[in-house]
């Protein structure tokens, strides 16, 4: 058995056919349809508890940071060992309590929470809000108030720490949008113990995501501690540190730390500051369900350039039927991820470099550029490390069903999201008398 993904268990080929957790990635294809994505709950539940071992016998709270992937059958997954949730909007809550999670255990994060929200947020009792402006804070004592509750905050801490990732995923930096100024949250917190409706618990950062070393998350934390015995030293009470997620995955020679050893390093820096009585919330999501799925999807055409074409700047395209409304990861942030054949070619077998590209109307539509492959119209490709940020950024752009979803749990598939369907689609949409 060989293995296309470093570190990904599940995935291997067996007789030449790619497998997940011992299922043939390509018969699930052909039985489904394409474009199918397809997860190991083995795979997701190893990488939790590889956290959860990591913090064993520490005060904590793992919350998974559900816009990673949002499926019903995922939050159970987490939600059955003991997890709890980081979340953005109402309508994330509402898929919580759907698949049977503890709102108690939620962390509500978000710079643009709606007093609606809000609202929702208090009535269930939530853990935590993670404020990230003063004009929030304003409004979530208003709203508290006027619900005859206490809101639990931390507020979330720019700490102006570069996490060298992309920059559309950076969150640490002054440029970015979240959190609050450094040298602002020593007043800010000043505020908060004042206003009524709100109970402070504890201080939030996240710097970013797909962040492949330890070195920026120490900057933060050292930053954050900082800050905790200034605000301490200041009359203001802190129970937690939340230092949210971001740890990256492998997309191809990527080495990013284990969550054992990320989880060690902050430990020891915390308990050598003096902090280790506090409770430690972390909210990982691409590194629990990246590597978990993939996509499948099937070749359509073949259109490779002419000789003449291919001086000219010519493209050898291989088309396939999942598109950037599938996985929008490559479009938006130029992202490389794995495409291997779920059929290996014989050995020997001519290979072309093709870019692999979609049917959507746009030039962006591109799934992998100069990939070198063995394939013919009618063949089965797998995009691998796509559990994560795929569906839950598909659109349905040019009236394209997202695609169906499949969890393989005690060995067996399990049809978790069924294809969208045109009508489905414009099921809600009214013609003009």
């Amino acid at each position: 058995m060989t293995n296309p993904l470093p570190g990904a268990p599940h995935l291997a080929y067996s007789q030449g056919r790619l497998a997940m957790d011992g299922l043939d990635l390509q018969s699930l294809g052909q039985a489904y349809g394409t474009p199918l994505y397809v997860y190991s709950a083995q795979a997701m539940s190893a990488a939790a508890r590889a956290y959860q071992a990591a913090l064993a016998g520490r005060p904590h709270l793992l919350c998974y940071a559900m816009k990673a992937n949002s499926n019903l059958a995922v939050l159970q997954t987490f939600a059955q060992l003991g997890l709890g949730f980081d979340i953005v909007s109402a309508g994330e809550l509402k898929r919580v309590l759907a698949a049977g999670g503890d709102p108690a255990k939620v962390v509500f994060s978000g710079v643009g929470k709606t007093r609606a929200e809000m609202q929702a947020a208090l009535r269930l009792g939530v853990r935590c809000f993670n404020v990230e402006s003063q004009a929030e804070l304003e409004v979530l004592a208003e709203v508290a108030q006027h619900e005859g509750r206490a809101a639990r905050v931390s507020l979330r801490v720019n700490p102006d720490i570069d996490a060298g990732t992309h920059p559309y995923i950076s969150t640490g930096l002054k440029g970015n949008k979240f959190g609050v100024a450094h040298d602002r949250a020593l007043s800010l917190y000043a505020q908060a113990r004042q206003l009524k409706g709100l109970d402070v618990m504890g201080i939030d950062c996240h710097i970013g995501s797909q962040i492949t070393e330890v070195a920026p998350y120490l900057d933060a934390l050292d930053r954050v501690l900082d800050l905790v015995e200034a605000i301490e030293r200041d009359g203001t009470r802190l129970h937690h540190l939340d230092l949210g997620g971001g740890l990256g995955i492998t997309y191809t020679d990527e080495q990013p730390p284990s969550p054992q050893a990320l989880v060690q390093a902050m430990l020891q820096r915390i308990d050598a500051r003096g902090h280790g009585h506090r409770e430690l919330l972390l909210e990982p999501g691409r590194s629990l369900v990246g590597n978990a799925g993939v996509l499948l999807t099937d070749v359509l055409y073949l259109k490779p350039a002419q000789a003449d074409e291919m001086t000219q700047g010519g493209r050898h395209f291989c088309v396939v039927d999942a598109a950037m409304n599938d996985m929008m990861r490559p479009a938006m942030y130029q992202a490389w991820m794995g495409i291997v054949e779920c059929v290996q070619p014989p050995a020997g077998a001519a290979r072309t470099t093709w870019d692999v590209v979609g049917p959507v109307c746009e030039s962006g539509d591109w799934l992998g550029k100069d990939r070198s492959l063995a394939v013919q119209a009618g063949d089965t490709l797998a995009v691998l490390s796509a559990g994560a940020y795929g569906m839950t950024m598909a659109s349905n752009y040019n009236t394209r069903g997202r695609a169906a979803e499949i969890m393989i749990k005690g060995g067996r598939a399990h049809l978790i999201r069924e294809r969208e369907t045109p009508e489905q689609l414009f099921a809600g949409e009214r013609l003009i008398g």
